[in-house]
């Protein structure tokens, strides 16, 4: 326990407070039992150290990760019981999904220590989510994305701007600080902008290691898969990397690598769960996610700037920007007559010359248009896309 103290104390000391990530303001801290889940390197870990070490009494609060080697001859419930007996009140555990039977042992620790907050994280939303139906009524989930174009101007340039809703980003009510010439952030943001760790060296290396890191360790851990299926993973991530954007033939693709079309959405399910890709679906189901996969994307930018390598292709860009960020607020389907759909409204997205053809004939259409820096009528600017979290 002095050790876990130690190290907490060390993890507080090189904690910033000048800049929060969107999910600060969205959790509701006084909840007995919170669990934060996202991709690896979006900033959980930051953000309980920061609430820790700006809300609450050090001596009442404890940080721990399952890798630590504590857990090698100690379980979580052991932890609780002694955190308690020492007065302890705020428990963090980070990485949760790496330690065995994590959500049974929350679940007995959230029974028998009323007395006790407990916040936990994990990177593998796919295992965090299976052991969720053990926590039910118990644990309130949050789920956290990378940074919106919004926190990218914050974090690395030091220019702030208001959250603006959709709703007023399409009625052209976004307000630049002045001077503020936006396009060339937005190029840099596609390419580094996503991840916070993008502004420490070796960007790229670090990224490619996260994806190696999911693909080769998380999803087998979860879905208990060979070396064999880890490696098709591998190429069925490369193929949609390559494509511009991926418009999924189950037959063709599971022809490729040897897989059942069964199996194969199985797959395309776990990279998506994993922060690896997006599925865009239609709005057959109602729900989202009960609707048949339209296209494929990867998950963000980054992404296609590290795995796509010289397949960029701009029209790919965009929509996987547009994608990622109108998701995090709203339920965004394939339009049948254009790009996307949210509620009743259609986007078309594309370069300062798309032209209005393929929403003519929409009610309420709008036009999403890449290198321009303000909008007029029904034409967006791309980066206001951004402004939404």
């Amino acid at each position: 326990m002095d050790k876990l103290q130690l190290h907490f104390n060390w993890l507080l000391q090189e904690t910033r407070s000048s800049f929060h990530r969107y999910m600060y303001r969205r959790i509701n801290w006084n909840n007995r039992m919170i669990g934060l889940t996202g991709p690896r390197g979006v900033g959980k870990t930051t953000l309980v150290l920061q609430y820790v070490k700006e809300n609450l009494p050090r001596e009442k609060s404890l940080y721990v990760t399952t890798e630590d080697f504590y857990f090698a001859d100690h379980t979580l419930v052991d932890l609780a019981d002694e955190f308690e007996k020492m007065a302890g009140k705020y428990l963090f555990i980070d990485e949760v999904h790496k330690y065995k039977n994590w959500s049974r042992e929350l679940k007995l620790i959230y029974d028998y220590h009323p007395g006790l907050h407990v916040v936990f994280t994990g990177s593998s939303i796919l295992d965090i989510n299976k052991g969720v139906s053990d926590l039910s009524r118990r644990a309130v989930m949050y789920q956290m994305q990378g940074m919106s174009f919004r926190e990218y101007l914050e974090l690395f340039h030091n220019i702030r701007m208001p959250v603006y809703a959709l709703a007023e980003v399409i009625a052209h009510r976004v307000d630049m600080p002045d001077g503020f010439h936006p396009l060339p952030y937005f190029s840099d943001y596609l390419k580094h902008g996503y991840y916070p760790f993008a502004q420490e060296d070796d960007f790229r290396t670090r990224l490619q290691q996260i994806v190696n890191l999911t693909l080769e360790t998380d999803i087998p851990q979860y879905a208990e898969i060979n070396v064999a299926t880890a490696r098709k993973l591998k190429r069925l991530l490369a193929i949609i990397a390559q494509s511009v954007p991926f418009k999924p033939n189950m037959s063709s693709i599971a022809t490729m690598l040897g897989a059942g079309r069964n199996s194969l959405a199985d797959y395309c399910l776990y990279l998506e769960e994993s922060g690896m890709i997006a599925q865009l679906r239609d709005s057959t189901g109602g729900i989202r996610g009960l609707g048949k996969v339209d296209k494929i994307y990867l998950d963000n930018t980054n992404l296609i700037d590290v795995l796509g390598q010289q397949n960029g292709n701009a029209g790919n860009i965009r929509e996987t920007f547009f994608f990622n960020q109108m998701r995090v607020n709203h339920d965004v389907v394939a339009s049948p007559v254009s790009d996307f759909l949210i509620d009743d409204m259609t986007f078309e997205v594309g370069g300062k010359n798309k032209k209005q053809k393929q929403i003519k004939e929409v009610d309420s259409g709008f036009v999403v248009k890449d290198d321009i820096e303000t909008g007029y009528q029904n034409v967006i600017p791309l980066w206001q896309m951004g402004l939404e979290y």
